[in-house]
C-alpha cells in the first residue's frame, strides 16, 4: 500500500508539473505570436500597439549588469528617441538591416555599436526637397556633440578625437540634411560619427561619393542611403587572415579599415537600380574614379552582418552597379 501511495504521489507530481509547462508553454507561444507581428509605441500611455513593415522581433540576451536598454511599459525594447520617426518606418521599408541600439532622428535613423563607439549603420532617405535652396543653413554654426541618449559607458566624446590624427567622420553626412538647421544640426552627434583619414579620404575621396549620391536626386525621385564601417581581415607575415583595427581616445573608439554606402534609386517606374560602395579609410588618389569602388552588395552583407532589401520584390531590382538584372 505505501509503495502504492508513494508511486501515486509521483504520478501526481509530474502529472502536474506536465499540465503546467503546457499552460506556460501555450502562454508563452500566444505572447511569443504577438511581438512578432507588433511593435509598441513607446511613452503611449494606451498602450496600443503600432504596426510597421520589416521589424523582426527585438530580441534580448540577459547579462549580468545592472545597465538596460530602454523598454517600454510591457518590458519590450524600443529604440533610443522617436519611435514613432517616420524614419524608422521608412528604413524597415524594404527590410530593417539590424536592431542594435536604434537611434531615431528628425530626417535619419542609426543602428549604433555601444562596444566600438561607432554607428553599425545610417539610414537615410534623400529627395530634391530635402536640401536647402536659400542658404539659410549654416553648417558652421554646427558643433561636434556627444549624444546624451547613449549611455556614457557607451558614448564616444570630443576628447577620444582630440589629437588623434583622425577627422570626426559623418555618416550620415551633413550636406544631405539641409532643410533645417536642426537637420544639419543632428548629423553631428557623435553616435552618426566615426574616426576618418583626413586628407585624401574624409575631405576628398569619400566627399566625392557623398556629392555624386546628392547629384543622383536629379534624376531619380528617392534615393535610399546605409552608409556604415567595416573591418576587413587582411593576410599577415604567417599568411594567416587577421582582423586589426586601431582604437582611439579614453574610450577606446574603433577606427574602421572601410566603410560602405549602399545606394538604392527608385525610378519613377517603380523599379529600383543599386549601387555599393567599399571605400578603404586611408588617403585615395583624386584621379580614381569612384566606379572602381563598386562591390557586389552580397561582399558587404558578408562582412557587415546585414542584409539589405530582403523584403524588396526582385524583380523591381532592374540594375546592379550599372548592370542590368
Amino acid at each position: 500500500m505505501n509503495n502504492f501511495l508513494f508511486k501515486s504521489k509521483n504520478l501526481i507530481v509530474v502529472a502536474t508539473v506536465g499540465i503546467t509547462s503546457w499552460y506556460a508553454g501555450s502562454y508563452f507561444e500566444r505572447n511569443k505570436a504577438q511581438i512578432n507581428q507588433c511593435y509598441c509605441v513607446r511613452g503611449n500611455a494606451s498602450n496600443k500597439i503600432k504596426h510597421l513593415p520589416g521589424l523582426p522581433v527585438f530580441a534580448t540576451v540577459s547579462a549580468a549588469t545592472v545597465i538596460q536598454p530602454p523598454h517600454d511599459s510591457e518590458n519590450r525594447l524600443v529604440p533610443i528617441g522617436d519611435p514613432t520617426s517616420p524614419m524608422l518606418t521608412e528604413s524597415s521599408k524594404y527590410g530593417f538591416m539590424g536592431l542594435d541600439t536604434i537611434r531615431t532622428f528628425d530626417d535619419f535613423v542609426l543602428s549604433y555599436d555601444r562596444r566600438n563607439k561607432v554607428p553599425n549603420w545610417v539610414f537615410e532617405h534623400l529627395t530634391a526637397d530635402r536640401f536647402n535652396a536659400d542658404g539659410k543653413v549654416d553648417r558652421s554654426k554646427c558643433e561636434f556633440t556627444e549624444d546624451e541618449l547613449i549611455h556614457k559607458y557607451f558614448r564616444s566624446t570630443n576628447k577620444d578625437y582630440k589629437g588623434s590624427g583622425f577627422d570626426r567622420g559623418h555618416l550620415a553626412a551633413a550636406g544631405n540634411h539641409r532643410l533645417t538647421q536642426r537637420h544639419c544640426d543632428q548629423t553631428f552627434y557623435l553616435s552618426n560619427i566615426a574616426p576618418q583619414v583626413g586628407d585624401g579620404f574624409n575631405r576628398h575621396a569619400w566627399n566625392r561619393l557623398e556629392k555624386y549620391i546628392r547629384k543622383l536626386t536629379r534624376f531619380y525621385p528617392h534615393i535610399y542611403v546605409c552608409t556604415g564601417p567595416l573591418y576587413l581581415p587582411r593576410v599577415e607575415a604567417d599568411k594567416k587572415k587577421y582582423i586589426k583595427y586601431q582604437v582611439i581616445g579614453p574610450k577606446e573608439v574603433a577606427v574602421p579599415t572601410h566603410f560602405f554606402k549602399v545606394v538604392v534609386m527608385e525610378t519613377t517606374k517603380g523599379e529600383y537600380h543599386l549601387e555599393a560602395y567599399v571605400m578603404p579609410n586611408q588617403a585615395i588618389d583624386n584621379e580614381i574614379p569612384l566606379t572602381s569602388f563598386r562591390v557586389p552588395p552580397e561582399t558587404i552583407e558578408i562582412h557587415s552582418g546585414l542584409l539589405f532589401l530582403d523584403k524588396l520584390q526582385k524583380q523591381r531590382l532592374v540594375k546592379v552597379n550599372g548592370i542590368k538584372q
